[in-house]
């Protein structure tokens, strides 16, 4: 019995590898590719909120790429910090909230309140900050496959669902790597900085710099909310 959520923690890791390095799967690394952007430009946006700013709405992107538009200018913090804390926001986003969806997989309580809350938050961002159709589809149907799993109140399920969000969130940072080290890129003609390069711009530091602490960073979230979900 104390070996089961070992054994489901490297299954679902195992899982989620296949599925972004086997062919096969094409159709499922799509949708979730998308989703992957979603965590991503809602870490920019909610962060712009909590910030004091304001997060006005989000683009995804069919080649999965995304964009949240928002505005810290009047955020209580100096305008550079607040800039670079919302850029950051985007790139910790992913894995913070993988984080929590895998810590909150340990019992079912805590399980019920992550589903619900994923749930709302989707559900929210459909209403007030998504305008993209193939968005709006996608994560519609994200939407109703959680509700599903939330009122169908099978324990199994609901753990499985969360560790594999959660796991997905978070290693889709690794995922990212050629971004999150890429200083600048090109987008529709217009050359476009990188969140990094973003931070970097203001605050002291290269952009590759920040890049590796991200990177330690969400491979720290991602090791301590393991052990915390397999703590005894």
């Amino acid at each position: 019995m104390k070996r089961k959520p070992l054994l489901a923690i490297i299954g679902i890791s195992l899982l989620v590898f296949l599925l972004w390095q086997l062919p096969y799967f094409a159709m499922i690394q799509y949708p979730l590719l998308l989703l992957g952007t979603w965590f991503h430009e809602m870490g920019h946006g909610l962060t712009a909120l909590l910030l004091g700013g304001k997060f006005y709405y989000l683009e995804i992107y069919d080649n999965g790429g995304g964009v949240a538009y928002s505005n810290v200018t009047f955020s209580y913090l100096d305008y550079n910090v607040a800039r670079a804390i919302t850029s950051a926001g985007g790139l910790l986003g992913p894995a913070i909230s993988g984080a929590v969806l895998i810590a909150s997989a340990r019992n079912r309580i805590t399980s019920k309140i992550a589903l619900w809350l994923l749930l709302v938050i989707m559900v929210l961002s459909l209403c007030l900050w998504i305008h993209a159709l193939l968005a709006l589809i996608i994560l519609s149907i994200f939407a109703a496959i959680l509700f599903f799993i939330a009122i169908l109140r099978v324990r199994k399920l609901e753990a499985f669902t969360l560790l594999f969000l959660g796991t997905q969130c978070v290693l889709s940072t690794y995922l990212q790597t050629a971004y999150l080290f890429t200083k600048q890129f090109e987008r529709d003609g217009r050359i476009q900085y990188s969140d990094t390069q973003m931070i970097a711009a203001h605050l002291p530091g290269e952009y590759w710099m920040w890049a590796l602490l991200i990177l330690l960073i969400s491979m720290f979230l991602l090791y301590r909310s393991y052990k915390y979900y397999l703590r005894k």
